[in-house]
């Protein structure tokens, strides 16, 4: 089974690359983010011709988040976080797909920091550490996917003095990775490559995709239960050099049956 994270950075605009790479990896579950479309714009009938069943939580301009099933449609199991407070942000999705629980994350950029941006990262980050022990109580079989906003360590970002300040690498923020991965969670990338250099976003100024100048803020994390299904994870980095790709490249996993 093959779960796939991508930050498609507008849906509608790069619906020829989604479809394309699509049709090229065949993905059983794929997991997007900034769909940046109102939920009655979202593309339902063009990924539906490719053999997709979609639920999508969208957001005019900003944000949005979407599961796609392979063959059939996905089992909405939540729409936000499962904590009571108000959230005008669209950033968490999550269905029920071959008996698995795959929750889908847009969690926020956080920048400037320090300033309400940062403070409403840290605090949506507070939110999902809840909700995480929450599902490992339950003792479901999860996944959580998507763009985190996160360099977890120096390993994950090409020239890490120069990011010692950014929402994405700032100490409080990849403490509260690391606080999350601790509850029980397996960083699946990293779990099967543990010394490489491996990015899953390339900004588009500065020539960064050709300098290989990326950072890895793309992750899937793996229940306990799942953790020895684990087979393979990889970055479809060449997708990133498309025409008119999104600035994350898609990032998969392999899980045996």
């Amino acid at each position: 089974m093959r779960i796939a994270t991508f930050n498609v950075n507008g849906v509608n605009g790069r619906l020829p690359v989604l479809l394309r790479w699509l049709e090229e990896t065949r993905p059983d579950v794929v997991c997007l983010q900034e769909l940046k479309a109102p939920q009655e714009k979202f593309p339902e009938d063009a990924i539906a011709k490719a053999g997709y069943g979609t639920i999508w939580h969208g957001q005019k301009s900003w944000n949005g988040v979407a599961i796609l099933a392979r063959g059939g449609k996905p089992l909405e199991t939540r729409r936000g976080l499962p904590d009571g407070l108000a959230d005008d942000q669209s950033r968490y999705i999550e269905a029920a797909v071959n008996g698995l629980v795959i929750g889908c994350l847009y969690l926020p950029n956080g920048n400037p920091a320090p300033g309400p941006k940062f403070d409403y990262k840290l605090a949506w980050f507070a939110r999902l550490h809840a909700y995480a022990a929450q599902l490992l109580e339950m003792g479901v079989p999860a996944v959580l996917a998507g763009d985190y906003n996160v360099m977890p360590t120096e390993l994950d970002v090409y020239k890490p003095e120069r990011w010692l300040t950014d929402a994405l690498f700032r100490p409080e923020v990849r403490d509260a990775y690391a606080a999350l991965v601790a509850q029980g969670w397996t960083d699946s990338l990293r779990q099967l490559h543990p010394g490489e250099r491996l990015y899953t976003f390339w900004d588009y100024f500065r020539n960064a995709y050709a300098r290989d100048a990326g950072l890895r803020i793309d992750h899937l994390l793996l229940s306990p239960s799942l953790a020895p299904a684990l087979k393979a994870a990889e970055v479809d980095r060449h997708v990133r050099g498309w025409e008119k790709a999104s600035d994350h490249a898609p990032t998969w996993i392999e899980l045996a049956d």
